[in-house]
Formats: structure tokens, sequence, C-alpha cells
């Protein structure tokens, strides 16, 4: 009989110190006795920093784990499956296959982007329900464990949101395809797997935790930016219902996001080199200390070409001119990226060629350090002024706007008022921008470049792209690939491991392999 085995317990988790510093510890987990560590909140705070910490932990595969730095890693493979972000140079590899639109063929083994990434997800998910199981034999007050469970129950659902839109199409028009197995309970070698379900029922899971963490963190303080509250909550319910196509949820949910205390917007000066959670706009990060580092593995390895033997120096990241030429000239992003240089220019650093990355800069070269940034105030602005386009709430989502365009270009006022009232949205991704959702759309696909994984908006949106285009600066064109609206390309095969190990996956139930 198939059994699961992909699922990773709680033993060997790494942990936080929740202390003002917001640093990391590297004391294993299994350190306190399994029969102690849901005893209280205190201790099952433990386990779900934990969590917070494998979010940034490398590996993930049996091979090949440098080019799995975690969370960030994989908003960066997401990116590049689109076409606003180009790889210069194929490195060694790392993340270029994703570039191609090439790793149907890696399912079978445990060394591709199929297994690495439902193996960090669903180990993400089993250490949360651990904690979300305790909740009824934690000894302690009811905030403290309303605190530790809210966050469980929002990581699980994070994690759920990932594993559906990764392994299988957008929700809208696709409710009834196969989703991913959903586990509400511990699970260990021995548990029995479950089938894929449908989308629908995914989401449905997703939207009841994303609820019932919101009522439980609500009036809670946060006690570090690591830490999910009740209003990094309603930003993961504005990202999941904007999935959903349910447009006045969603806008509600971005403007309760944004009513966090003390939070603001930031300039581009101040976001630096997107490297610190400690700037007014961030909502959810972690701050990574020297020893943590995950070096040649970690996030900003892969994106600073300037960082000195790190793979980001001989696989540079860089905007496509497609998108980099409907920025008008007085954004203040272009500082973001280079523009198009000279030939003479290109040979002074690694950096120095056209249209390279500079928005994700290491914090400090010496330790290899920078803090990954999970969510921005910026972003809830974006979701909220399309949710409100959406509607048909025009002059809504051009206030909405204002003061987050006036912030990036001094000239956004004249560009916003060239755009019709409309909902609609050019198909062509590189076409002049005419409407109103145009513009909004075209604001995030910069403001949130590298971060959010494009192919994600693709697919809810129904686009498809084309790398070929006059002026073009990819390196792969891919032209005899799919990448029309729904391209099986957009999503990867279930693990092979997992239907092997799974009595209720069968071959029959594996996505379209493409080779």
């Amino acid at each position: 009989m198939k059994k699961v085995i992909y699922m990773l317990s709680l033993v060997g988790v790494l942990v936080f110190n929740t202390s003002c510093q917001d640093e990391l510890e590297t004391s294993p987990t299994n350190q306190i006795p399994s029969t102690e560590v849901f005893q209280n909140a205190t201790t099952a705070q433990t386990a779900v920093d934990g969590i917070y910490r494998l979010m940034y932990t490398p590996g993930w595969s049996q091979r090949w784990g440098s080019e799995n730095p975690g969370q960030t890693g994989i908003q960066l493979l997401a990116d590049l499956m689109g076409e606003d972000h180009v790889m210069m140079e194929q490195g060694q590899g790392w993340f270029y296959e994703d570039y191609r639109l090439n790793i149907h063929g890696d399912y079978v083994t445990k060394d591709g982007r199929s297994y690495s990434v439902w193996n960090l997800y669903y180990t993400l998910v089993n250490n949360a329900n651990q904690v979300i199981a305790s909740e009824t034999v934690m000894n302690d007050t009811p905030e403290a464990i309303r605190a530790v469970v809210g966050q469980a129950l929002a990581l699980r659902a994070f994690s759920y949101f990932y594993l559906v839109q990764i392994y299988q199409q957008t929700y809208k028009g696709h409710e009834d395809f196969p989703g991913v197995p959903v586990y509400t309970e511990p699970t260990g070698i021995a548990s029995e797997g479950k089938g894929r379900g449908t989308v629908k029922e995914v989401y449905e899971q997703i939207n009841s935790d994303l609820k019932k963490a919101a009522e439980y963190l609500k009036d809670l303080t946060q006690k570090s930016i690591t830490h999910v509250d009740y209003y990094v909550v309603k930003g993961l319910q504005a990202r999941t219902l904007l999935v959903q196509h349910k447009y006045a949820e969603t806008a509600a949910a971005a403007d309760e996001a944004l009513k966090k205390e003390g939070l603001a917007l930031a300039s581009v000066k101040d976001l630096g080199g997107n490297n610190n959670v400690d700037v007014s706009d961030v909502m959810w990060g972690v701050k990574v200390i020297p020893d943590q580092s995950s070096g040649f593995a970690g996030f900003f390895s892969h994106m600073d070409a300037d960082a000195k033997g790190m793979y980001g120096s001989k696989a540079r990241k860089c905007i496509s001119t497609g998108l980099y030429n409907l920025m008008s000239e007085t954004d203040t992003r272009h500082s973001w990226f280079r523009g198009k240089l000279a030939a003479d220019q290109e040979q002074k650093g690694n950096s120095m060629v056209s249209y390279c990355q500079l928005k994700f800069k290491m914090a400090n070269y010496e330790t290899r350090v920078g803090d990954h940034l999970f969510m921005r105030a910026e972003e809830m602005v974006l979701i909220k002024a399309e949710a409100e386009c959406h509607q048909g709430n025009f002059a809504a989502a051009r206030e909405t706007l204002k003061a987050f365009g006036e912030l990036r270009d001094p000239a956004f006022a004249e560009r916003l008022a060239k755009r019709t009232n409309a909902a609609t949205y050019n198909k062509d991704t590189n076409a002049p921008l005419v409407t109103l959702m145009d513009e909004i759309l075209f604001q995030r696909r910069v403001e949130l470049w590298g971060e959010a994984g494009r192919i994600f908006d693709l697919q809810r949106l129904g686009l498809g792209y084309k790398r070929e285009y006059e002026g073009s600066n990819h390196t792969e064109m891919i032209q005899t690939k799919n990448t029309d609206p729904a391209s099986p390309l957009f999503i990867f095969p279930l693990p092979q491991s997992e239907i092997d190990g799974n009595e209720n996956i069968t071959e029959a139930d594996q996505n379209q392999i493409v080779q």
C-alpha cells in the first residue's frame, strides 16, 4: 500500500529568537522535547518561528539545492517564466530552465522544480498543522494561543495558495480542475495520502483558514515584522480574492491591510536595495543575520550582479526592453535598472550591461546578507486600485493610484489623465497603454518586478505573451514553446515521488507533460 512520503516532521526545524532584535538562532526545535513544544504558546511560537526560518532556508531538492533559496526563489522562478524578466546569461544553469519554460522533464527525479516546490510547501503545511492541532492542549492565555494558532493558519493558507497556483491553472474557469491534496491534520511516514480534489476546494480551505486567522489575530500586536499579523492576513486575503475575481471583497481586504498603524508608502530612495525590513512600507519580511546567510544559494546571490563570485555576476537578471520602454522618462524607478548602454560602458563592471537590474542588492557584500521582503504596502495599493477598476469604480481607482503614482513619478498626474476609464486591457503586453486598467497593470509589473511572480498574473488575467518583438533583449525567445493563455507549460507536473508514494494519486492524475 502506498503511503505519503514527502512530508517532513517538525524535528530539525530551525527557530527564531523573538526578541526586539528580531534575529534568528540556530538551535533546532528537536532540542525541546516534543511533549513540551506545545504545552504553552511560548514554546509553540518557537515552532512557528521555525516555519518562518524554513521560508528562506535553501535546498529542498536532492541536487541543485542552490537554486532553491525558499520563498523568494519561488517568486523569482515565477517571474522568469513570464515576459518581463530576462536572464542575460545561462551561468551554471540555475533558474535558466525556468526562463526557458523547460522544467517538465525533471518531474521524475527529486532534483527538479516539481519535487523541490512540493517539498517546501508541504513541509510548511505539515509544521503548521502540528501547531493548529495543538490548540486545545496549550495551557496559556486565550490571547497567546490565538496569536500562535492564527499565524499557523495563515501560513497554511499561504502555502496552499502557492501550491494550487503552481500545480494547476488559475482559479477562474478552472474551478473544477484537479487541485492539490489538502491536509488539515499532521501527517507522517505512515499517513495515507489524499487525492487532488478540485481547485475550488483548495481555495475554500484557503479562504476558511484566512478568515479564521483574521479573527484570531485581530486586535493583537505584531511582536516582530517576521510574524504574520492581522494586517498581513488581510493582505493575503486581498491576494487570494483577486485571483478568485471577487473584486469587492478584494478591495475591502486591501483597504483594511493598509490601515496598519505606522505603515507608509516608501520612496524608491528609501527602499534602497529592497533588502531592509525596517523601511516604512514593509508589512511582512525576515531580517537575516550573517550566521544565517544562505551565501551562494541566497536570493541576493542570484540577483545582484555586483556581488563578486556569486551566481548573479555570471547570470545577470535584467528587465525586458518591452516593459522598460513603457516607463516614462520621469519614473524614479529607472534607478532600479540600467538603461541602454553604449558598448564601451558595458565593459566596466558586472552590472554594467544594458537593462541590468539594480532593484535587489545585497545589504552587505562581506556577510552576503539582505532581508527578505514578503509583503509591501505598495502591493496593497495596486491590488485595491485594480479591484476598484474591475468593478467600474474608475474615480475610486484613480484616487487610490494617485498617491502611489506621484511618489514614483512627479509627472504621474499628466500620465494618468491620458488613460480612458475602462477595465479592459491590452492582450499584447508590450502594446502602448490606453485604459486605466492598462496603467494599473503596468504599475504592478514595474513595482513588483522580481517579487510577485509574473506568471501568476498572466494566468489570472488570461494573458499569453511573446518574447520575440522589435528591440527585444530576451536571450531565449522560446518561439517553439506554447505561451498562449493557460499554456500547460505555465504549471508544473506533480512530482513522480508523490504519484509513487500516494495511493490516492495515480498516473492518470498527472498534469500534462510537455517535453
